[in-house]
């Protein structure tokens, strides 16, 4: 008498019937089967026509798997892409509140700036114009120191020509001989002399 798993390789073999399906059979339930294939070609038939439906589902059962697993997989990745999109939202809220802050500090410096620029102008425009008026000043010194240079130098010259004319006319003078001109004019002459 054949074993019960001898059986079942006979069932797969001529049949087709998987070990899975016949396993919970007993030993006289597969010899029964045995016998009702081999009698029956209806039964053989029904029995294809459930191992071949038994095959599509089963196939269909694989890519109904595989597309679970392929949309387990694909929603463990969104979920993760979720979570980081989160955690990125809220980084980027953080960092907007401290960019808000920073615009900010950066107007007060930027209008703290303008006024120190607005300032520092109207010091330029104050200093520039003093420029110009002790430029103006210093033009109309110099001019001035110029004019005088040449004044000192005509009257040096017309003292001279005084100095010169007095001394030949004291020097006639005292070719005379009255003794009180003569006195007054070399008192006249020293006094001219400095």
């Amino acid at each position: 008498m054949p074993s019960k798993s001898e059986l079942q390789d006979l069932l797969k073999e001529k049949y087709g019937i998987n070990k899975n399906i016949s396993q919970s059979l007993t030993i006289e339930d597969c010899e029964q089967i045995l016998g009702i294939l081999q009698n029956q070609p209806s039964a053989t038939r029904l029995v294809e026509s459930f191992i071949s439906k038994n095959s599509d589902l089963s196939q269909k059962n694989r890519n109904f798997g595989a597309l679970r697993s392929q949309a387990e997989k694909k929603l463990e990745k969104l979920q993760l892409e979720y979570q980081e999109l989160e955690k990125n939202i809220a980084d980027l809220e953080l960092a907007k509140e401290s960019l808000g802050d920073r615009r900010q500090q950066l107007l007060q410096d930027h209008q703290s700036l303008e006024s120190e620029i607005n300032g520092l102008m109207a010091q330029n425009q104050e200093l520039s114009s003093k420029v110009t008026f002790l430029s103006t000043q210093n033009n109309e010194l110099v001019e001035a120191n110029l004019q005088l240079k040449k004044d000192n130098k005509d009257l040096k010259n017309v003292v001279d020509q005084i100095r010169l004319k007095l001394a030949q006319d004291i020097n006639l003078l005292l070719q005379y001989e009255d003794s009180e001109i003569r006195k007054a004019m070399i008192r006249l002459f020293r006094w001219t002399l400095g």
